[in-house]
């Protein structure tokens, strides 16, 4: 079985769920993707960080950095980094901050030290709804100066996240949309 199939599966088993949700755009919804219960899998990080990995390694441009914004893209940009590890191409990972860190150096990034000023990252998250989320990180991922060349996540809803940011001109890869995973 390869990656793709595999990384269904768990999505399927661990992460997905029918019932009535609020989402973090606000949306009810009918259908759940709790990304973390498979991210923070052993086995479906490492499938995960495989297959965004693969995403990184296909980009035109050398991409430098993955990101996302905590707590969704915690684990993926963890595993990312370290499959480019085993893979002999290592990048480093880095989290924006909800919020500003209050105390020390304030900042909204973390692990920007690892980063070269300007640099092309990538940015992930678990689940894209709205895009309302990563349309945020890419603002303040711009704003400390780096250039966002890839926007990947594993679950499109297909709620309108790809066109939202598309319209910004970041169009959004996915391993899986709603429709691929549920059919």
């Amino acid at each position: 079985m390869d990656d793709r199939a595999r990384l269904k599966e768990l999505l399927l088993l661990k992460s997905c769920r029918s019932g009535t949700f609020t989402l973090t755009s606000g949306k009810v919804s009918d259908f759940y993707v709790d990304g973390k219960q498979t991210t923070l899998d052993a086995e479906g990080a490492y499938l995960c960080g495989r297959l965004l990995f693969g995403f990184i390694r296909e980009h035109p441009d050398p991409l430098s950095a993955v990101g996302g914004m905590t707590l969704g893209a915690d684990p993926l940009v963890t595993a990312v980094s370290l499959v480019s590890y085993l893979e002999h191409a290592p990048i480093p990972a880095f989290i924006v901050r909800k919020e500003a860190k209050g105390h020390g150096t304030g900042n909204f990034i973390e692990g920007k030290s690892n980063m070269q000023p300007g640099a092309l990252v990538a940015l992930v998250e678990d689940v894209v709804t709205t895009g309302g989320t990563l349309l945020k990180v890419i603002d303040r991922v711009e704003a400390e100066g780096f250039r966002v060349g890839l926007v990947a996540t594993i679950v499109d809803r297909e709620e309108g996240g790809a066109a939202a940011l598309q319209e910004r001109g970041y169009p959004l890869k996915a391993i899986f949309t709603r429709s691929q995973l549920l059919g």
